[in-house]
């Protein structure tokens, strides 16, 4: 359940843990701090997997031999591994989201270097840092606020611009050196992004 439950359905889902090991029945301290330790061994490791230090995780739930001052009462005891179980999830969730801030880092590295292939697809990117092409985009453009075609395009215009301006260059030439491969159309995105025809954007900043 660490692995898959979310904020939302936390504590129904926890309550379903306790009722599998029929806690509400376990009148015998003894039991409950078998049943107690061992739950709270497997958030330890599930948040150590998650890059949760030992301090960090005992500094907020104890070391093992203090769990029996938890654990006087049933409802204590529910009550204490109920905040071990939120807490897990809080974890994982906020590690998933740098995981997949991580993955956009590293697409938008991809993109940086490679931005003047011609077979710079969403596909291709997609494979290369191992997500299906539908999800791949779904979260760039949550996570950048742009779509990968126009982000694409953005990079291909900025570098065209620099080429433009510090270049003797043909636009023709920029156009295909950045990955377009219609000229045509790299004129009419081009204007698109700059209000200009690139011969324009050349002609009014050009300082070769």
């Amino acid at each position: 359940m660490l692995r898959s439950s979310g904020l939302e359905h936390c504590k129904e889902d926890f309550d379903k843990l306790l009722e599998a090991f029929g806690f509400w029945k376990l009148s015998s301290l003894v039991l409950r701090i078998y049943i107690s330790t061992d739950i709270y061994l497997t958030a330890r490791s599930f948040a150590g997997e998650l890059g949760i230090s030992d301090s960090t995780f005992t500094a907020q739930f104890g070391q093992p031999e203090d769990l029996e001052q938890h654990l006087v009462t049933i409802e204590g005891t529910a009550a204490y591994l109920y905040g071990i179980f939120e807490q897990c999830i809080r974890w994982r969730i906020e590690a998933v989201g740098d995981s997949r801030a991580g993955v956009i880092r590293n697409a938008i590295r991809f993109i940086d270097k490679n931005y003047m292939r011609e077979d710079l697809t969403l596909n291709c990117i997609a494979h290369e840092i191992g997500l299906s092409p539908s999800y791949f985009s779904a979260l760039f453009k949550k996570k950048t606020g742009y779509c990968f075609s126009e982000y694409l395009n953005m990079v291909r215009i900025d570098r065209s611009k620099q080429l433009l301006c510090c270049t003797s260059k043909m636009v023709y030439e920029i156009a295909y050196e950045v990955g377009f491969q219609d000229y045509r159309y790299f004129s009419q995105i081009f204007k698109k992004y700059t209000g200009k025809t690139p011969r324009q954007y050349k002609n009014t900043t050009n300082v070769v």
